[in-house]
């Protein structure tokens, strides 16, 4: 699935061989050492910037006078060292610098992605009102006795690209407000954070790979490593919203910034 509006721009072309005077490495060194610290110089200097449209393999090899299996390691190791992304059918791109998320901050997703220079937009989902369930409680957090909540899906979007998939309830018998607002131009967690105070939060990190119907929208290959951060806020006793976030994992990172006799973590994003 294409995201509308989403653009790259073909990478300058690599050369044939290694150019007289490009990065010398020790002796002993292998083809794919001398392809890698090439493309990886090409990222570098800005000739290849973030987003550009690698040529294909088959290509790569050819104008290295390489095999295409030597090409590929050579691309795998530049993706693995979050220089590259690889993706089924998009093909090998500059990857994007990785967007930062504070660990115990509430961050606007909207500024995490403008503060690495790439417009922002929100595209709303589903949006329903249903009774609370089981599965609910259990991942997010919830209003007691199956309670009428408040459930959307949506996804941020960087320079058009999928950033985020966000899952979120809402409490709208504490969030007032909430079941009169449509989330069409407005994303539920920068309303949240305007509109309804909270007391307590509580954050839950980990790894996980792509599901089926999460990887379409993420535009990512089923199994992909992503990043997921399960948050519930409460004011006072009430429970506010839960929120499920996944990110491509080649793109995100956390940061906390603390001191040894710090009782909170401070944090950047």
């Amino acid at each position: 699935m294409s995201a509308p509006g989403r653009t790259t721009r073909p990478a300058a072309s690599p050369p044939s061989v290694l150019p007289e005077g490009s990065t010398r490495l020790p002796e002993g060194s292998t083809r794919h050492d001398h392809i890698v610290e090439d493309i990886r110089a090409l990222i570098v200097d800005g000739r290849w910037p973030p987003g550009s449209q690698l040529p294909v393999e088959t290509e790569l090899a050819e104008r290295y006078g390489v095999s295409r299996m030597t090409m590929n390691k050579a691309l795998g190791q530049l993706a693995r060292e979050g220089f590259l992304v690889r993706r089924k059918k998009s093909g090998t791109q500059v990857a994007q610098p990785r967007a930062e998320s504070a660990v115990v901050a509430i961050a606007d997703i909207r500024d995490e992605v403008r503060s690495s220079g790439r417009a922002y937009r929100f595209q709303l989902l589903a949006r329903r009102m249903r009774p609370g369930k089981e599965e609910d409680a259990l991942l997010l957090g919830g209003p007691p006795g199956g309670a009428e909540v408040l459930w959307l899906q949506g996804l941020h979007l960087a320079d058009g690209r999928p950033f985020c998939l966000e899952t979120r309830l809402i409490n709208p018998a504490v969030a007032e407000g909430a079941k009169g607002q449509d989330f069409t131009a407005l994303a539920p967690g920068a309303w949240l954070l305007e509109a309804v105070p909270w007391s307590v939060a509580s954050h839950r990190v980990r790894a996980v790979n792509a599901a089926a119907a999460e990887a379409k929208l993420l535009e990512l290959a089923v199994g992909e490593a992503c990043l997921e951060i399960v948050r519930r806020t409460q004011v006072a006793s009430a429970w506010v919203t839960g929120v499920r976030l996944l990110y491509p994992g080649s793109e995100h990172q956390l940061v906390a910034n603390f001191g040894p006799d710090a009782g909170e973590a401070s944090t950047r994003g």
